[in-house]
């Protein structure tokens, strides 16, 4: 299914050059000019509990960088889309612009905005979202009558990277969801929070295509804040310039100060655009290569002429102003700050046009990992690569070797293919993204019984990228208890395996995972999707030393919410529970509670991936 986020371009006719560039800017200390929980922090090894609902104080905007029911599906999972956007249904999708209704939220006397539209042209904030429940989206009332503090709690309470890609792909369609403001909280800070967790997994753009469904009349602090980080995450200067002077009355940080110039620049305004220039400089707003990236994106400006030299050699931090605007006059920063971002930089990174093709390889494992990329934008990445004379004869061969994969006239020709793509790495998150490279070339395999349980990674390749249809087709082939069936137990659309204990205990007779935690995964989920039946599970349950009937706070929420037929709150909870660095974090009992909740809140779909998910990357 194909996505395209549609976005509105503020940009003016002189930045043509700088199309969708811009980050947000810094301060003159080398500490780091990321927001809040920009930095990827570890997480706890358990998943992370689940915050009350006693409301909480939406944060003021400082500088930045300060820290800041329908019933179960039985049908085609969800595949990861062309954008990285998933979608919960088997008919075509796409993202379109919607129209919003009514009413506005109290703003402050001092914050001022740029444009000004009579009330009734303004856009409603009782519904505010990208998608709608027929372009991939969750229902209006996903979220049910929970109260907007309680939920932005929750959405706060996502502190570490999550585990699976498919969670986080779950996430990312319920925040961008257009569903009912709820009460206690101001529409357009739950805009501004929705926004921000998606610029922490890694989705910039959709986070700036969130941010644009709220008339700039109607922003808060904590959204013009935000509005700032996603323009700068998909290096897009210009898109910010309309919302300065809001920003700069709302907030006292430096990057508005910094794009007064540049926006005037963009306009043609060049001698303005000196002058503010000069004064930030005299009152040392900014310094060093912060000070001379705003310069030299002034100089890109309309009849700029300024050349400015940047150099990163004793540039010792990241952050997104660096990002931004480095990215956006072409002096993109060196591999070697990268790695001190968080692993959603490299979905900004993976996903930004104006960077070169190399640059966006490095990042594309990563990013398809976490849910970034799908299987057809990293083959069109890998495809663009192959015909690009600048990359390095490594990418080359790389790009080189995907062709075969799908291309090959043989099968084992396509198949050895991408068993060298497998072996390529044996990074967790790299491995991963070879399986969701392949996925489409492993769907044109014929099913055989002469793969044996080599036919499971074909499966596997399958899965991670929602083709489960064609996984299905392997149910004849695979052996009861191999790794192949375990992931059609659990993954198949219909029950299309047998399911025994005999093949569950010749699976975990094999099972040389830590702990046997691959064999307590597939019970888990076996349980949660209802495939097992409770007599059966209460043994196994026994044999594996587990319980699925403890009970935390967090247990009982998502069980709460799946009752109330909340789905966007049981796609939270899961985003919750599924907190971590590996899946060596994740506890069988989370992921039974999940695929459960899931599955009762009519997302069989997505509870069937996450489960493959986990067998596939324990």
């Amino acid at each position: 299914m194909r996505f395209r986020l549609k976005y509105v371009s503020l940009a003016t006719a002189g930045v043509v050059a700088l199309a969708l560039s811009l980050p947000v800017l810094g301060q003159s200390s080398p500490e780091s000019l990321l927001p809040p929980g920009f930095g990827d922090p570890a997480p706890a090894p358990t998943p992370a509990p689940v915050p009350a609902p006693t409301p909480a104080p939406t944060p003021a905007p400082g500088p930045v960088s300060s820290s800041p029911t329908p019933p179960p599906s039985s049908g085609p999972a969800v595949r990861d889309s062309d954008s990285g956007t998933s979608v919960a249904t088997s008919s075509p999708s796409s993202i379109l612009d919607l129209d919003e209704d009514s009413d506005l939220s109290e703003l402050d006397d001092a914050l001022q905005p740029q444009y000004y539209l009579p009330a009734g042209a303004r856009r409603s904030l009782g519904q505010i979202g990208v998608l709608s429940e027929n372009t991939g989206g969750i229902a209006a009332d996903g979220f049910g009558a929970e109260g907007g503090q309680y939920l932005t709690n929750l959405i706060k309470n996502l502190n570490g990277p999550i585990i699976s890609r498919w969670a986080s792909i779950l996430l990312r369609r319920t925040l961008l969801s257009k569903v009912n403001s709820p009460d206690n909280v101001k529409p357009a800070d739950w805009v501004a929070e929705r926004a921000w967790r998606l610029l922490l997994i890694g989705e910039a753009e959709a986070a700036r295509s969130l941010v644009l469904k709220v008339d700039g009349g109607n922003f808060t602090p904590r959204l013009y804040e935000v509005a700032m980080q996603a323009h700068l995450a998909t290096a897009d200067p210009a898109g910010i310039c309309p919302y300065v002077q809001g920003g700069a009355n709302a907030s006292d940080a430096p990057t508005w100060t910094m794009f007064q110039p540049i926006c005037a620049s963009f306009s043609g305004e060049q001698s303005r655009a000196s002058a503010l220039l000069n004064r930030a400089q005299q009152n040392k707003v900014a310094t060093g290569i912060d000070y001379l990236l705003a310069e030299k994106t002034v100089g890109a400006g309309f009849q700029g002429r300024r050349a400015v030299t940047i150099k990163w050699d004793d540039i010792e931090f990241f952050n997104n102003w660096r990002f931004g605007l480095g990215a956006a006059t072409g002096v993109e920063p060196p591999d070697r700050l990268y790695e001190q971002a968080g692993r959603h930089v490299q979905g900004w990174r993976a996903r930004a046009p104006m960077l070169s093709r190399s640059s966006r390889m490095k990042a594309a494992d990563t990013a398809a990992a976490i849910g970034t990329l799908s299987n057809k934008a990293m083959v069109d990445l890998y495809a663009a690569t192959y015909d690009d004379p600048d990359v390095s004869d490594d990418l080359k061969a790389r790009t080189s070797t995907l062709r075969q994969a799908y291309t090959n006239p043989t099968a084992t020709g396509r198949i050895d293919a991408m068993r060298s793509l497998w072996s390529r790495s044996n990074g967790a998150l790299t491995s991963y993204s070879a399986k969701i490279l392949t996925a489409r070339a492993a769907a044109r395999i014929p099913a055989s019984s002469n793969l044996g349980d080599g036919s499971a990674d074909l499966i596997a390749s399958m899965l991670s990228a929602g083709l489960d249809n064609n996984a299905a087709r392997w149910a004849e082939q695979v052996e009861p208890g191999s790794n192949g069936w375990a992931l059609l137990a659990v993954g198949a659309p219909n029950q299309a395996v047998t399911i025994n204990n005999e093949a569950f205990d010749q699976f975990a007779d094999n099972d040389d995972s830590s702990g046997q935690l691959k064999s307590k995964f597939l019970l888990a989920s076996l349980a949660g999707l209802g495939r097992e039946d409770a007599s059966t599970v209460e043994s196994l349950s026994n044999d594996l030393d587990v319980n699925f009937n403890a009970t935390t706070k967090w247990t009982r929420a998502i069980q709460s919410a799946a009752q109330r037929g909340q789905a966007g709150t049981v796609a939270l909870l899961t985003a919750v529970g599924m907190q971590g660095r590996d899946w060596n974090a994740m506890s069988p009992l989370h992921l039974y509670h999940i695929t459960r909740a899931l599955k009762r809140v009519g997302m069989e779909a997505e509870a069937r991936m996450i489960a493959a998910e986990a067998l596939t990357r324990t």
